[in-house]
């Protein structure tokens, strides 16, 4: 269907003999939240790799709006229309909110060739980089810490700022790993009505520890524990299922 923004097909990625990711398979769709979750060590943080680029295949297939980008460079693969945040903010500390964003927002625009209206293309960029940071800071609900410097807002508005910068290069999908990591109650609410918002126009893969979170974002689980997908369906099919209750949740950790 024509909903399926990133599809990846049979991921695998081997370490020597240690399959870090075994023949994964996952669609990602217009408009949902996708949580992907398993214990430490369980292949999470690898196949967010695999499907950003940070990290090439064993082998599997990775497909963007229609494009096979297996293999692709990570820059390569963000201008088709991928966007990701790490477990650790990936953020400018002595530059202000606006400067991070406006950054990443340039960072969109692939390297050209000089020529004689290039002063001319580089204006027509910077006016269209300048929106998209606008739009991005809004979005992210900083409009009101544009100016403040990166490395005195709360870690809260951090990560807040780190998906700011994400959209500032207008991905159809976002890879957010550990978005709500050591955010308090009140930060932790904030970022869940954030990505609820951000749904809407985009596909989404989360990877989050917080299981009230994912419970209450996910549109569709994946669990995976040494490397495999044990089990992929709606949160509430994964809640009843018996085997990732042994494997991973246990009774105690299901909201």
């Amino acid at each position: 269907m024509t909903d399926v923004r990133l599809s990846a097909r049979k991921l695998t990625k081997r370490f020597g003999g240690l399959a870090a990711v075994n023949d994964v398979s996952i669609d990602l769709w217009h408009n949902r939240i996708h949580a992907v979750i398993g214990p430490n060590g369980a292949g999470k943080s690898t196949l967010t790799n695999l499907l950003s680029g940070d990290l090439p295949p064993t082998s599997g297939s990775v497909i963007l709006g229609g494009q096979d980008i297996t293999g692709w460079a990570p820059e390569a693969i963000s201008r088709q229309g991928l966007g990701r945040s790490y477990q650790k903010t990936n953020i400018f500390l002595p530059f202000s909110v606006w400067d991070n964003v406006r950054l990443a927002a340039q960072s969109r625009d692939a390297q050209q060739p000089w020529n004689p209206l290039q002063w001319l293309q580089n204006a027509t960029k910077s006016v269209a980089a300048h929106a998209r940071s606008t739009r991005a800071i809004a979005l992210s609900g900083l409009e009101n810490r544009a100016n403040a410097i990166a490395g005195t807002i709360s870690h809260g508005e951090q990560r807040q700022l780190e998906i700011a910068m994400t959209l500032a290069t207008e991905p159809q999908v976002l890879l957010l790993d550990e978005p709500l990591a050591g955010m308090g109650v009140a930060e932790a609410e904030r970022m869940v009505t954030l990505l609820l918002q951000l749904k809407k126009n985009h596909a989404m893969l989360l990877v989050e520890h917080d299981m009230d979170a994912v419970f209450t974002l996910a549109d569709h689980l994946t669990v995976m524990v040494n490397g495999q997908v044990i089990a992929s369906g709606t949160p509430a099919d994964v809640r009843a299922d018996a085997g990732v209750q042994a494997a991973y949740l246990g009774e105690e950790h299901l909201p």
